[in-house]
Parts: C-alpha cells; structure tokens; sequence
C-alpha cells in the first residue's frame, strides 16, 4: 500500500504531456523508495535512477558490473511509491533492449535510458570510455523502440561520443540516433553552454542533460537550461552524496564521542520520519496496533 492515485498508463501519458509543454521537467535522482517519497512531496516533476547508484549502494564501481535483474528489481521499488513518472539507466542494454525494455515497462517505468559504449561501460564522467559503431547503436535503438508495448514508454538515447570522438562527431551520432527512433536524446559530459547549445540546434527531439557533481559538465541552473532550449534535467547522485557525506560525518562523530548528542541535529526526527512513510493512513478503526497518532513524537 502506498496510496498512490495513477496506475503506470496514467503516469507514462502526464509525462508525455508535460514534455510538449516544452517547461524544463527536473527528475532528482531518488537511492530509494524513501527518497522517492520525499522527491515527490517537494514537488519535483519526476524520479531518476541512475546506474552509477545502483552500482555505489552495492558497493560497486559503475563499470557494468550490475545486472537487469537488480536493476529492475530496485527500479520497481522506487517507481511504484508515488506518481511521479520514474527514468531509469539501463547502462548498455544489458545485453539484450528486447528484454531490458520489456522488463523495466513491467516494473512500472516511464522510460529509459540505453547508452553507446561499449558493455564494459564507464561512469560517463570518467576518461577512457570505449563505444560501439554508430551503426550498431542504431540497432538497438531499434529493437528497443520496436519492443515496447507502450508507445508512451520513452527509449532516451545516451551517446558518450563528446570525450572520446568531440562534438561534431557526437552531433553526427545524434542525427543518426534521432532517425532510428529515439524519444529523447541525452547528450553526456558536454563541457558548457555552447556544447548544450551545439546539441539543441542539432536535433528537434527532447533533449535530457545531465547536472552531476564533479563531472565534466559545468552545472547550469534550471533557468539556463530553459533558455538552451532542454526538456528535461537530471540530478543522478545528488541524494547519495549528501546521504552518504551525513553518515560519514555522524558515524565518525560516535566513534570519536561515543554517542549521538553532538550529530542529533543532523538527524531526521522520528516526527518527520513517520510523516513522510504515511504511518496514520495505514491506520485500521478499531484496531489498537494500527492506531497510530504521529503527534506526541519528536
């Protein structure tokens, strides 16, 4: 139960529709269902997944070690807690778009995102990537747009050319990715303004940019965004990296102080925690077990 209003149709059909408002969508990437409720509750357009944190949670570098199966199994868990539309990285394809694009629609996703490197992949913020023939990705993008059952299902097509062919060779990739189909085109790592621009002028598809931290792209603001003209921004890390700087920080602090007091406000409270899981909606008339208040916590 996680009193949601919109089954998956209804989600996928809103994210169509507010992607031909031409408004900039900005989708903070969610490590879990949890981070999935507070996303929405702020009021965020929609969730991303990204690969690089599914790899991190299961200590992993993000080098395509993970597979469909924890992928999709995560990706289930995230999507079907609000109803917000929810895009996920599917790395390479995972050896096979036919059945990574069947199975993530199953597990309740609006889209996702297959990229051209090699299936060896890097994180695409890293140097020494390697990539596929233009000809071979147009293959998959393809088989991945004719597999879907949903037509409101987005095939995003990542290409990794701009830091190993440059721009106007990854310009020559977008054309080619656009004519075979693709929904929405993720350029990554472009260095500024004029590269997003270059892209934008390129191509009449959805244009998704990346706004990672410590990468190669320099952080634009939504307004900027806007104005080159992109449909739709990701914040893949974001939530992790602060999750994981807190615990970092509070963990030392027990080990060095021997107890919680001088981190517990840094903490969630107990309040807020239940306000965001729902706790009084599950309650049941009658029933002392479920008759839950979250007044009188802290």
């Amino acid at each position: 139960m996680h009193f949601t209003k919109k089954d998956i149709k209804e989600k996928r059909l809103d994210f169509v529709k507010k992607l031909q408002t031409k408004k900039l969508l900005r989708f903070p990437g969610a490590y879990n269902p949890l981070c999935a409720k507070l996303i929405a509750e702020i009021g965020f357009d929609g969730i991303y997944i990204s690969g690089g944190v599914m790899s991190n949670d299961l200590g992993l570098p993000d080098i395509g070690l993970t597979t469909l199966d924890q992928v999709s199994y995560r990706a289930g868990q995230i999507s079907r807690v609000t109803d917000l539309p929810t895009i996920v990285d599917a790395d390479t394809g995972f050896n096979d778009c036919k059945k990574t694009v069947l199975t993530f629609e199953k597990k309740g996703l609006a889209g996702c995102h297959i990229e051209d490197q090699i299936s060896e992949k890097r994180c695409g913020h890293l140097d020494n990537k390697e990539l596929v023939s233009k000809e071979d990705m147009i293959k998959k993008i393809k088989v991945s747009v004719d597999s879907r059952q949903d037509k409101n299902f987005l095939i995003i097509v990542r290409t990794d050319a701009n830091t190993v062919e440059g721009i106007d060779k990854t310009l020559d990739r977008i054309k080619a990715y656009e004519d075979a189909g693709a929904d929405m085109i993720f350029p990554e790592a472009m260095k500024d303004e004029k590269e997003f621009e270059k892209v934008r002028k390129t191509t009449k598809s959805y244009l998704l940019a990346n706004m990672t931290e410590f990468g190669k792209s320099k952080l634009l603001n939504k307004k900027e965004l806007e104005n080159l003209g992109y449909n739709l921004v990701i914040y893949p890390v974001t939530t992790q990296r602060l999750a994981m700087q807190n615990v970092e920080f509070g963990l030392k602090s027990i080990f060095t102080e021997g107890d919680q007091n001088k981190i517990i406000d840094k903490m969630q409270t107990r309040k807020r925690l239940y306000e965001l899981v729902e706790y009084e909606k599950y309650n049941t008339p009658g029933r002392k077990i479920t008759d839950f208040s979250t007044e009188g916590h802290e």
